[in-house]
């Protein structure tokens, strides 16, 4: 009997243990979702060009003008890259004088024929020689339209890959440029203010690297909704043109639900 009450008071102390224990746990804050995580998180943003693109040389030659620095600006059309192409220019002549040849060739044998004075076989080949040196010319009118780089569209170059006299192989990267007509804002906000973001809705957004906020619009929201994060990504422009902006910044987007 006298082992068997310490044993009793063992197993009720461990019950107890266990009954605060549970007590305890059921009392804890339960971590929040993601979503609303999220809700109450910095929503942070990039500024980032419309548009850009790497230019790239088409043809093997030597750089011979690169009339604009980097920064600068251009217009759609405007001459980016010169490149030497005097042996192209040659080999244009060399192939037009060709088909000169070809072509009166096959103009006299033309002739001949109507006089029954040249078989049809030689007929059909002065005709193919003469179509020949005609896709010759075509071909090399082609390659010296590689000579010269415009610009696709309007903006500014961000990075020159490649400096004038530089021979550079077909496919090397020149230029960097692109279009900051318009500065988007991508990022993600929860899932559930879709039932009040919807395209043009406005907010504002503070830059850091100028210290000051921005009127800026929705201007696409995300096909899915992550359903791990509970959010969605939206694309935003800068409502309007302020010249201190530029590719690359990044600020903190101002936006809240309505109030009820």
């Amino acid at each position: 009997m006298k082992l068997v009450a310490p044993a009793i008071r063992m197993i009720l102390a461990g019950a107890l243990a266990l009954t605060l224990q549970h007590t305890a746990l059921a009392a804890a804050p339960q971590p929040a979702s993601a979503g609303a995580t999220l809700e109450t998180r910095e929503i942070r943003a990039q500024l980032a060009p419309r548009r850009y693109t790497t230019l790239a040389a088409e043809i093997g030659a030597k750089i011979n003008r690169l009339p604009l620095p980097e920064g600068a600006a251009f217009k759609q059309g405007q001459l980016l890259v010169q490149f030497d192409c005097v042996l192209q220019q040659a080999q244009l002549a060399k192939a037009e004088a060709a088909r000169m040849a070809a072509e009166t060739n096959w103009q006299g044998n033309q002739k001949l024929a109507d006089l029954n004075s040249v078989g049809k076989v030689e007929l059909d080949i002065s005709r193919a020689e003469a179509l020949k040196a005609q896709a010759e010319v075509a071909a090399n009118r082609a390659l010296l339209g590689k000579c010269q780089i415009v610009a696709p569209f309007a903006g500014r170059i961000a990075e020159q890959k490649a400096r004038e006299q530089q021979y550079v192989q077909p496919g090397q990267a020149l230029l960097e440029i692109l279009d900051d007509s318009t500065l988007v804002l991508e990022f993600i906000i929860p899932s559930r203010w879709m039932s009040w973001v919807r395209n043009g809705t406005p907010f504002q957004v503070s830059i850091d690297e100028t210290g000051k906020s921005y009127p800026a619009k929705v201007q696409r929201i995300g096909a899915r909704v992550d359903p791990v994060s509970q959010s969605v990504k939206l694309s935003a422009v800068i409502d309007g043109r302020f010249g201190e902006l530029v590719a690359g910044m990044s600020g903190k987007v101002l936006m809240q639900p309505p109030a009820k």
